[in-house]
């Protein structure tokens, strides 16, 4: 690629949207969702009707609308929104020593016979999605925070040349 594709490629960023880091972060909306749906499908006992799932289903809807702001902020290459997504993405790591963590390791009674609340698939598997989700959510904002600094040069280079 020559300076003239360069060049021309980070022009081309003033008109155009930063379409990878806004669907990197939906991808992690939908791993999320994916989580979700096997934890809150499971019914062993009564193991999973607490206070903790409740808040569980409050921070997911509150996940999911501050993702969904997020990904129409670096859409637009702002970078404040790469913050956020960087702390939820961190969160998402931290929260498979929540509920799966806890989920794997107990027991409940059903029936009169103790069973696992989450067997070692699920547990795989919930872990598989939040890292996931956590991973697409970084690398949006890492994405969103290297275009918006090629795009501040590249208009910094327009400013001094007078266009």
């Amino acid at each position: 690629m020559t300076a003239e594709d360069r060049t021309i490629q980070r022009d081309r960023m003033r008109f155009i949207k930063n379409s990878l880091s806004s669907n990197l972060a939906i991808l992690g909306i939908l791993f999320d969702v994916f989580y979700f749906v096997s934890i809150y499908k499971s019914d062993v006992g009564a193991w999973y009707y607490t206070m903790l799932i409740g808040a569980s289903i409050v921070y997911n809807l509150v996940f999911m609308l501050a993702v969904f702001l997020s990904s129409e902020g670096v859409k637009n290459y702002k970078q404040g929104y790469s913050y956020l997504l960087i702390a939820l993405g961190a969160v998402q790591i931290v929260r498979i020593f929540i509920i799966p963590m806890r989920a794997h390791s107990a027991e409940a009674v059903v029936n009169g016979v103790a069973t696992a609340v989450m067997q070692d698939g699920q547990f795989y598997r919930v872990t598989a999605y939040l890292i996931i989700s956590g991973v697409c959510l970084i690398a949006s904002a890492v994405v969103n925070l290297i275009r918006c600094r090629e795009l501040a040069e590249h208009l910094k280079t327009l400013e001094a040349q007078g266009a």
